[in-house]
């Protein structure tokens, strides 16, 4: 639970954090409460940072509303998470508001995908602080939704032949080790590896093996003997397959960027 023992900022006087985010995008922050008086106090708060505002009938109503392409947040007051809210707009993040925030009420918000729990009385600072953090969230999976669309774009130029070389380049094995596999020359397989390097706007092995884990694609099982290729090569095999196919290996965020 976020603390609120801070003084309220002067009204309408957006912090650098949202001013920020405002010169990215106009970002949406919407609310959802059964008392109007406690909305209308909300909406005139964020309204004054400049962002805006939607008020919607309930957290439910969100998964009926056009994906959002703007860092976007929604705040629930006196109202219980929907557990899977999180998971279905995950670009939307949701801040609590409880009259009877607990450690336990709190843990229980967070389990269910809420990036903040504010207790009442609420005060305009803690308000502001919390969307501010959850637009920034917002704007950060965005951001990687649209490179995730992207490399899926371009994954979707290869050909058959490529996706396979591209499939058995990452597991380690040697251009010779590949044509054996596939039934074709090393120089035609050097061929088709540069054109998957190029379509898929990578220059090292490693952003290649990256781009594989990203995609979770299947390792190559073609025509069998893939086994008995990697065992002539077995240190290189091993580890760059474990980058390949290991999702801990490529989750860490500052790989998912070019």
């Amino acid at each position: 639970m976020r603390p609120s023992s801070y003084p309220a900022p002067s009204a309408g006087r957006p912090s650098a954090m949202a001013g920020s985010i405002r010169s990215v995008a106009p970002c949406i922050v919407f609310i959802v409460a059964e008392d109007p008086s406690a909305c209308r106090g909300m909406a005139a708060t964020l309204d004054d940072m400049g962002w805006r505002v939607r008020e919607i009938a309930s957290a439910e109503a969100l998964l009926s509303e056009p994906e959002c392409s703007v860092p976007s947040c929604l705040v629930l007051y006196e109202l219980a998470m929907p557990q899977h809210l999180a998971d279905e707009r995950a670009e939307t993040p949701v801040i609590c508001v409880t009259g009877h925030a607990d450690v336990l009420g709190t843990v229980q918000a967070m389990r269910a995908g809420a990036v903040d729990v504010l207790a009442k009385p609420l005060r305009q600072d803690a308000l502001i602080a919390s969307v501010e953090l959850a637009l920034e969230r917002s704007k950060d999976l965005l951001v990687q939704h649209r490179e995730e669309k992207a490399l899926r774009g371009r994954y979707a130029l290869l050909s058959q032949r490529e996706r396979q070389v591209m499939s058995l380049v990452v597991t380690g094995l040697l251009n010779k080790q590949i044509g054996g596999e596939l039934g074709i020359s090393e120089i035609t397989v050097k061929a088709h590896r540069g054109k998957v390097m190029r379509k898929m706007n990578v220059r090292t092995l490693v952003a290649l093996v990256n781009s594989a884990g990203r995609l979770k694609l299947e390792p190559y099982t073609g025509q069998g003997r893939m086994k008995q290729a990697q065992s002539a090569s077995p240190t290189a095999s091993s580890s760059i397959s474990a980058l390949a196919w290991r999702r801990s290996d490529v989750s860490n965020p500052s790989m998912n960027r070019p």
